[in-house]
């Protein structure tokens, strides 16, 4: 019998999916999750036929160009794979797998969690409970923003962007959207289409940023495009922070302009911008969108599948 293939993976996994590992692979565990770094990985990626990574590992051209002959897959655990230069990848002949789909739901229920925190003040509303700092109740003071009936604008109408859409129609939001390609009327669901991304700004009350970190897209929510939205309106980011210029949003969010701001993700996590721990219009989480135990064995099992299709001679279901 041919010895299994060998399998480095960069972060402690869930138990189930690393038993699962152990028992169908040559695995090589992190069992402290430590983060390991770029020449380390490469450095005990000798011998080894696939890599299992986490975002948190730089995958860039460098690294790629590093890697062993003997490694022939990576296997992302996650949706994203901004940390993966592709094109440096399929170079060399690696190929490159993520986990779409069972993310999909957590993000989404996320999304809401931040859309209605940022709006009805859940940051300073918790500041006082805590702090002690309760007023007595007054008609007039302190007050949030309504949810209900409001325009919702949703930037990348993939699968999480379809899932908050669905969300957000309990609340009768009215859904607005922009997208590569229009969708067809069935998954549109009465959601209003927008070619031009500037048009989708101008009649969003709420922004949920749900498109992929690309060339294209990094910085995509700068000074000019925050601009273009209403007064007041509220921008929820479970995409990738790389997604937002900081400096533009947080400009805005003193200024007024943006009314509040629900983040999962930001540039440079976790060393993120201090002011936004500051503010109280800004309700920060980190990074946990995928963060319950069902979706990230879910992930797991995912990422271990296409590793399994790869060795067996088939083209893995995600492969990019």
């Amino acid at each position: 019998m041919s010895n299994p293939p060998r399998i480095l993976v960069t972060r402690k996994l869930p138990a189930a999916v690393e038993r699962r590992l152990s028992r169908d692979f040559d695995a090589k565990l992190n069992e402290t999750d430590s983060l390991l770094g770029s020449e380390r990985i490469s450095e005990l990626a000798a011998g080894c036929d696939g890599l299992l990574v986490s975002p948190t590992d730089d995958c860039g051209a460098d690294f790629i160009s590093s890697l062993p002959d003997s490694v022939r897959i990576i296997a992302t655990f996650s949706v994203g794979y901004d940390h993966i230069d592709l094109e440096a990848a399929r170079a060399r002949g690696l190929a490159v797998t993520n986990t779409p789909d069972v993310l999909t739901d957590a993000t989404a229920d996320l999304a809401m969690l931040l859309l209605l925190g940022a709006a009805r003040g859940a940051v300073w509303g918790l500041d006082m409970v805590r702090e002690r700092s309760w007023p007595v109740w007054s008609p007039t003071t302190p007050l949030g923003i309504d949810v209900t009936g409001r325009r919702l604008g949703i930037l990348g109408m993939g699968r999480i962007g379809q899932a908050v859409a669905r969300r957000a129609r309990g609340f009768d939001m009215q859904i607005h959207y922009h997208n590569r390609k229009r969708l067809p009327a069935a998954e549109e669901a009465g959601a209003f289409f927008h070619e031009d991304i500037a048009d989708l700004l101008a009649v969003s009350d709420f922004l949920s940023i749900n498109c992929a970190l690309t060339p294209q897209t990094r910085h995509l929510i700068n000074r000019e495009t925050l601009a273009r939205m209403p007064q007041g309106a509220i921008v929820i980011n479970t995409a990738r922070g790389g997604i937002v210029d900081d400096e533009a949003l947080i400009k805005a969010l003193e200024s007024g302009h943006i009314a509040a701001a629900g983040l999962d993700v930001f540039n440079n996590e976790p060393d993120i911008d201090p002011r936004y721990r500051k503010m109280d219009n800004v309700f920060c989480l980190p990074h946990l969108g995928s963060a319950t135990p069902h979706t990230r064995d879910a992930m797991g099992h995912r990422a271990v599948d296409n590793l399994q299709s790869f060795f067996a001679g088939r083209t893995p279901g995600d492969l990019l």
